[in-house]
């Protein structure tokens, strides 16, 4: 027999058809939560399947091959769903509002750690914890931060959970066939349906082009701080099936020195280094499991017949001005209907400046909980082809095509955002060294490049002029270099109409 364990995450977000019970009292399943993406086998039914990452129809199909019963009158089962992403939150609101169900089935493959959290919520319950100065709540023992209006005390029966592994050998599936064939719950201790809003949530934007933000850092966790204040300050509210989000298009984030942040600094934040580097081992491999529809390193590495980073490696020590370089991970004739299709769809190697690039483009990203683990299997990705020929890394970018928070998550974004402090950045276009020509009275700004070299010179009595030349030749790329500099031609400007002394800035 499987373990009998506590596990987490959801069968998602749905509408509610229908809130009663069955005229002879019979409760019957009626999901709150992400009910387009379930399914119901029996909805009188009292047990109830997670597959974790994998397909729901391969779980399906495969108590359909062992003989098990899922006719919609007399199977045991009631709904069948995945358990990924945030859908801890609205797993148990389903589970509240339907409390006969009280035994729940883990199979299939568990790339995000989602079946141990929930276990852990059901076992060891919440905690609180300070994540950037803030205290919040997560599920005790984990990195799982959640909302605390469900805590397990809510549940009359605390729910049983039982691991079957991802159904690959005959055993485990015969387990599996064994354990339904055998199941004959008790009556529950309680038929009340409760029902528990989501936090309530108030976002405001400010005004912005949303498709034009680009970021530019150090390191990924600076650029995943900065891209979270992006989508927190900017982001439009968009109403998707699945449930609201806060979106930006076509965001740019170029990471100049692409190494794993300090483990300190990740911490801080709720990221554990340990798990990012398990990501990168896991986003390489090739192998592609039969429960699922895709997974990246299948695509890079063996879909297309080829080892595209072997390949791309051998190209570049040929010739390293290739600019051919290019992976397309997604296969328009199976993926546009696909339940279940690739977010990261390119690649594209380039030595730029004696150093090799990457920049991977992605179709939808969730900025809070994926953005900085695909950064990292990114990562491992571009060292893996510098390694191999003998090129020094360069800077990494990743553009999100449609990138958002779950404003379920909101809170825990608001803070991440209010943490950004004051900086001033090297604005890679240059500086400007101002002054007066005391002979021909005018305002004099030279464009020096960071090496200390110059690369122009503007001349103006008026301030308003050379502000506009500058504008116009993009000589400036920093807001804050742009303010700084306008700041001093208005200084300057003074000087010549009031005769003041002045001193070269």
């Amino acid at each position: 027999m499987p373990e009998n364990a506590s596990f987490n995450r959801p069968f998602d977000k749905l509408e509610c058809t229908n809130k009663s019970t069955e005229p002879s009292g019979e409760l019957v399943f009626v999901p709150l939560h992400f009910g387009h993406k379930l399914r119901i086998v029996n909805p009188r039914g009292r047990l109830g399947i997670i597959t974790l990452w994998s397909k729901i129809d391969f779980v399906h199909d495969t108590l359909a091959e062992l003989g098990t019963d899922l006719d919609p009158h007399t199977s045991k089962i009631a709904v069948i769903g995945n358990l990924y992403g945030n859908g801890i939150p609205h797993l148990l609101r389903n589970l509240l509002y339907n409390p006969q169900i009280r035994d729940l089935i883990i199979c299939g493959a568990d790339r995000s750690g989602s079946a141990n959290d929930l276990a852990a919520f059901f076992d060891n319950g919440l905690e609180e914890a300070e994540i950037i100065g803030e205290r919040v709540t997560r599920i005790r023992g984990t990195t799982h931060i959640i909302d605390d209006l469900v805590t397990p005390e809510k549940f009359a029966e605390k729910p049983r959970l039982f691991r079957f592994g991802e159904l690959r050998d005959k055993k485990s599936r015969f387990e599996l066939y064994k354990f339904i064939q055998s199941f004959d719950p008790e009556p529950p201790i309680s038929s009340k349906r409760i029902e528990i809003p989501l936090p309530e949530v108030h976002i405001s934007r400010f005004p912005s082009e949303p498709r034009s933000h680009c970021i530019v850092k150090e390191s990924p966790l600076d650029a995943w701080r900065e891209l979270v204040f992006r989508l927190v300050r900017f982001g439009h509210l968009a109403h998707l099936r699945k449930g609201d989000r806060q979106e930006l298009q076509n965001v740019k984030v170029v990471i100049l020195d692409p190494r794993p942040d300090d483990p300190g600094s990740l911490s801080k934040y709720n990221f554990a280094i340990d798990e990012l580097i398990q990501y990168q081992q896991d986003m390489l491999n090739p192998d592609l499991p039969p429960d699922q529809s895709y997974t990246y390193g299948s695509r890079i590495r063996e879909y297309f017949g080829f080892d595209a980073l072997s390949r791309f490696a051998t190209r570049l020590r040929e010739n390293p001005e290739d600019r051919d370089c290019y992976l397309a991970l997604w296969d328009s004739r199976s993926d546009i209907d696909a339940e279940d299709a690739p977010c990261l769809v390119s690649l594209f190697f380039r030595v730029f400046d004696a150093k090799l690039t990457l920049t991977a483009t992605y179709r939808t990203h969730n900025a809070l909980d994926a953005w900085l683990k695909n950064v990292y299997g990114l990562i491992k990705v571009q060292e893996i082809v510098a390694n191999e020929t003998g090129i020094e890394m360069g800077p990494l970018t990743v553009i999100s095509h449609s990138i958002s928070i779950d404003p379920a998550r909101y809170e825990f974004a608001r803070r991440v955002a209010e943490s950004k402090t004051l900086s001033i950045d090297i604005d890679p276009n240059g500086y400007f060294v101002i002054s007066i020509d005391d002979e021909t009275r005018e305002i004099v700004a030279h464009h020096m490049s960071n090496e200390g070299i110059q690369l122009r010179e503007y001349r103006s009595k008026k301030a308003e002029r050379i502000q506009h030349e500058i504008a116009r030749d993009c000589a400036i790329s920093d807001i804050n270099h742009a303010i700084y500099v306008g700041r001093q031609l208005a200084i300057y400007e003074r000087y010549l109409e009031t005769g003041e002394s002045h001193e070269e800035s």
